[in-house]
Parts: C-alpha cells; structure tokens; sequence
C-alpha cells in the first residue's frame, strides 16, 4: 500500500462526467482568475487534474482540480485552517468546480529525496505545526468516519482475504483506537514525504492534505507504509523510533500501523508484501 490508498469514484459515468468537466472548468477558471496554465505535471493520477499557471500580476500558483472523493472533502478548508503554517497557501477556491488555485513551491523538490532518516525528522518537525485543535463549529469529519468507510469496504471483501483472523483483529484494532482517542487534532492523514516539497518561503511545505480530526498517533503511520524496507526488516523499532520524532505515542502508532497493514482496504487481498508484517506486529498488539 504505496501512499494512500485513494478512494476511487464509483460508477463508470460518474467517472466520465467528471473528465468531460474537466476542460470546461479549466477555461472557465482560466478567464475568471486570469491565468497563463502550463502543461499538467505528470505522475497525479486519476484523483487530481495539477498544472503550473502564471497568474495576472506574474506571480506562480499552481491550479488543482480533484475528482471527488471522500478522503479529499475538506482540502480547501483544511488549507484555510493551516493558512500556510506548514502548509502551501490556498489562493483562490471553487467548491462548486474541486478547484484550488494554490502557492506553487519552488523549487518544489519533493522530500523523498532526501534519506529516509532525514525524512522523519522533517516529518517531525512540521507535524508538531500541523496539530492545532480547530474551533467550535469547524466543518471537519472525525478519523472515526473515515476508519468506519474503512471497515465496510474491507468487510465487502470478506471472501477474498487471504488471513481472515489477522483482517478481523486488524478491525477490531481499528475500532478500540477510534473510540479510545486522546485529545482529537487537525490531522493531515496523508502525510508522507511525497506530499512536502521544498519551497522559498519555508524549507519545506506539506502539500495534499485530506484533513480529519482525530489522534496525532495516526499521521504517523502514512510514512512509515512508504517505507518499506526497514519497516520490514525492523518493525518495532523503526516505530519506536519514528515515534520518538514525531513526539507521539510508540505504541499507538504501532497498533493504528497494524490496523492499516491487516484491514485496510486494498484492491488485491491475495497478493500482499506487508502482511507478513503484519503478523510480526500482531503478536506485540
């Protein structure tokens, strides 16, 4: 499981609609915020449309459109909660559209360049600046909704998974940690070092983001799924240690870890690299 496993559009003419939309939203924007747009930067995927523009002052932005889903709801108004601090700035928003004119990062070098150990301690750092409790009345969902969404998609799939017992203790994780939180913050829930790149502004800011309000233990555990081989070779303490950076609790961040590696929803349950990871980890749960 590679980055996030992104919640996919369902339906094939819900799919099409939303690239036949496509074109004519980015005219519409284009004349509207008065900008010059580049060519698409490659690698987004199916979840977003992301290109380079020039707006009418010269200044560079960068224009994003996503396709619905439910991870992805609350980007603008997370971006307008960390106002930049340690985010990218949200220049201009159309709800209606999924459109996002933001600050363009430069020279946008993404993190995963550096050394992995070199990762976590700038994932630490800008962690500690993402985590504020946000005021009565925020429109954020709790990580509980999106672990729930979890569950059902993962139960769907019963007849497919490969270890029943190790999916449903994964499950059963899930829901203690859910409905044992400590004191809930805005939390990123993307946060790897693909999603910071380098900028002028600041060092480095957090880009993506698919913000709910939930344990701080949780943001650990998207960098550490994208890091593979040591998480295999060492499980526990690359946690431990791992936690210790990002200042939160080594044991929740190893049982949200196993969670994700034993229940998550994927789209092959029969060919899975992390589960005998898995298992090492489950016998410490």
């Amino acid at each position: 499981m590679p980055h996030r496993a992104r919640q996919q559009v369902t339906g094939s003419h819900r799919r099409i609609t939303e690239y036949e939309r496509r074109p004519h939203a980015i005219t519409e924007l284009e004349e509207r915020w008065q900008l010059s747009i580049g060519e698409r930067f490659d690698g987004e995927g199916d979840a977003s449309w992301v290109a380079p523009v020039v707006r009418r002052d010269g200044s560079p932005g960068v224009l994003k459109l996503g396709m619905p889903h439910m991870e992805a709801e609350h980007e603008a108004d997370g971006l307008r909660f960390w106002n930049g601090d340690p985010t990218v700035r949200l220049l201009e928003a159309d709800d209606s559209l999924g459109a996002m004119l933001l600050e363009r990062c430069e020279p946008g070098t993404p993190l995963r360049e550096l050394p992995e150990l070199e990762q976590d301690i700038v994932l630490g750092e800008l962690s500690e600046r993402l985590w504020k409790t946000p005021p009565a009345g925020h429109p954020f969902r709790p990580l509980s909704s999106m672990i729930e969404q979890w569950i059902g998609e993962t139960l769907a799939h019963r007849a497919e998974w490969a270890d029943e017992a190790l999916v449903r203790e994964g499950i059963e994780v899930f829901r203690e940690l859910v409905n044992s939180e400590p004191a809930a913050v805005l939390l990123a829930t993307d946060l790897h070092a693909g999603n910071v790149l380098r900028a002028r502004r600041e060092p480095w800011l957090v880009i993506d983001p698919k913000p709910f309000v939930g344990d701080p233990a949780y943001d650990a555990t998207q960098h550490l799924l994208n890091c593979h081989g040591r998480v295999g070779f060492d499980p526990l303490g690359t946690v431990a240690r791992y936690a210790d950076h990002m200042n939160v609790d080594a044991d929740r961040v190893r049982r949200w870890l196993f969670a994700r590696l034993s229940a998550q929803p994927r789209e092959d349950w029969t060919k899975d690299r992390w589960l005998g990871v898995a298992r090492a980890i489950a016998r410490t749960v």
